[in-house]
């Protein structure tokens, strides 16, 4: 075993994360936890994972599932396009290897939104595969142990990472490993400053050695997101209340409010509600501004309400909804503050 591979483990041994989703060799579960964890704090997923497997418990009850019920159950967690492909995963499992995740990580690959990271994370975690699997976490521990100073994103760097990494991965205790490397990068080996002195790599650290470890991975600065500006409506009609389900790729299967491009005044919405919903409103309350950031976008999101005739149809492609099944449909994080508004009724 490699000397930085046995002082990983051993550190692990005494510090690693209890988390519901460790100690077990269950494909399914691994699957669920890594898909919540993309993007997202592991103290923000525990929640949701104990839920979601409460609902769902194994491949094939989430197979047969609705998508919009997949949808609900995901609500507030973000990145909904992981838990479509979730769904759209256990599905294509379910026809292709009769229910059960396959241990090979290229199988792994071609399933619905499992991509390199997740096959790895799976294959060794629930396999034992001697499979790396690199995320954020190993590009950076890896990039500083060895003193990997190119472009982390660039191909000629990336691939040095991914050799790196697998040569680390022991024919035991292969996803103890990756999941040391993870918690070493989520906890010690952080961005930014890294706490050297609590490493147990730091002996066979080469950005340690020369001083540099705050500064790795190089990695191009992120583009700033674009800001859009929108007037989100909410439009009552008697006891119920104006939606949309989304085609749109960001936010695809959940339930909007009507949004109009830009910020338009009060005195702008009526001709601008009948243009484009053909609806006939009453008086306009304003509720200020609200905004939710996106990983490439921020909504910038004036808030009103309105009232239409009670028993009005709704316009193409929207439907009224009674309020009290609006909890039942999934609807993002963005429209939270829309969601206050609707409360004051």
């Amino acid at each position: 075993m490699h000397p930085v591979t046995a002082a990983l483990l051993t550190w692990y041994d005494r510090n690693a994360r209890v988390l519901p989703w460790r100690g077990i060799h269950n494909p399914y579960r691994t699957w669920v936890s890594e898909a919540m964890l993309q993007q997202t704090r592991v103290e923000t997923v525990l929640s949701y994972y104990d839920r979601f497997l409460a609902r769902f418990p194994d491949l094939p009850s989430l197979a047969a599932a609705e998508e919009a019920d997949v949808l609900k159950l995901w609500e507030g967690l973000g990145y909904y396009s992981r838990a479509r492909n979730l769904w759209n995963g256990a599905r294509m499992v379910m026809q292709q290897y009769g229910g059960s995740l396959p241990s090979d990580p290229d199988q792994l690959l071609a399933i619905c939104g499992i991509g390199p990271y997740m096959a790895g994370a799976i294959a060794s975690i629930a396999f034992d595969i001697p499979v790396p699997a690199v995320d954020g976490n190993v590009i950076r521990v890896v990039s500083r142990l060895f003193g990997i100073r190119g472009d982390a994103s660039a191909p000629a760097a990336r691939r040095e990472i991914e050799f790196r990494a697998a040569a680390l991965v022991p024919p035991e205790r292969p996803g103890d490993h990756n999941q040391a490397v993870m918690d070493l990068g989520a906890t010690v080996c952080v961005p930014g400053t890294p706490d050297c002195d609590r490493c147990p790599l730091s002996a066979f650290c080469d950005a340690y050695a020369r001083g540099d470890a705050a500064d790795l991975p190089l990695m191009p600065k992120a583009r700033k997101p674009k800001t859009i500006p929108w007037t989100v409506l909410v439009i009552r009609s008697g006891s119920r209340f104006l939606l949309r389900m989304r085609t749109e790729k960001l936010l695809q299967g959940l339930w909007c409010f009507p949004m109009l491009e830009g910020h338009l005044s009060p005195e702008d919405l009526h001709s601008a509600v009948h243009s484009k919903l053909h609806l006939s409103a009453g008086a306009v309350q304003d509720h200020g501004i609200a905004r939710h950031v996106f990983t490439h976008q921020v909504w910038d999101m004036s808030l009103f309400s309105l009232e239409a005739p009670s028993e009005t149809a709704a316009p193409a492609g929207y439907e009224f909804v009674e309020i009290n099944e609006i909890k039942n449909r999934a609807l993002p994080t963005a429209m939270k503050a829309a969601v206050r508004v609707l409360q004051l009724f």
